[in-house]
């Protein structure tokens, strides 16, 4: 088996870039995804994230209201590290789980784990390699605010709470520039993928 940490900043490209490996073949985990699942009803951090941010922070329906949630840690440093230390450990636990099953069950396969915070998370140790997709600042700006409908100011405070994206170019075994148009970065995933 081998593995690939796919990273990036907020709307740099990161899951068009996936989701071509996955057509390629890769099998595709998301953190996202993981981090949606263990705070469901029931779960233990969904418990947690209640006790410290409030009934405020659920939907009608008694779920996580995330875009609320993410509307209270953005603003405030403290809390975005508060939700950090309740939500990583066991996002953690569960892509190790979900490894170690795939390896068992699926040996020969090239695993693309789609992780937007996989740096300052510590996680490139879980992976072979890391792959960075990487956009300039405006770009990633502009892409934001029309991706969620939001103002200049909050696209900035929302990219400016994650590792500068040229740093995390930088530290890459790989980066997949996403400035161009989308045909072009899709060939240059593809010609990734076919030199694993």
């Amino acid at each position: 088996m081998k593995t690939i940490g796919l990273t990036g900043g907020i709307a740099s490209g990161k899951s068009m870039v996936a989701r071509v490996l996955q057509e390629m073949g890769a099998v595709l985990l998301s953190a996202d995804k993981i981090g949606h699942q263990i705070i469901e009803p029931g779960k233990t951090t969904y418990y947690d994230l209640i006790d410290n941010f409030g009934k405020e922070i659920l939907n009608a329906d008694g779920t996580i209201n995330r875009k609320e949630l993410g509307g209270i840690v953005f603003k405030d440093p403290q809390k975005l590290k508060l939700l950090n230390q309740l939500t990583h450990p066991p996002i953690m636990q569960e892509i190790k789980l979900k490894l170690a099953q795939i390896e068992q069950e699926q040996p020969e396969a090239i695993v693309v784990m789609e992780i937007p915070l996989l740096y300052e998370t510590r996680m490139e140790k879980l992976f072979d390699q890391v792959w960075v997709v990487w956009v300039d600042r405006e770009t990633q700006i502009k892409r934001l605010m029309a991706r969620d409908a939001i103002d200049r100011s909050d696209a900035i405070s929302r990219i400016d709470s994650q590792m500068p994206l040229d740093e995390k170019a930088r530290r890459a075994d790989l980066v997949i520039d996403n400035c161009g148009s989308i045909e072009e970065t899709i060939a240059k995933a593809t010609r990734y993928f076919n030199n694993i």
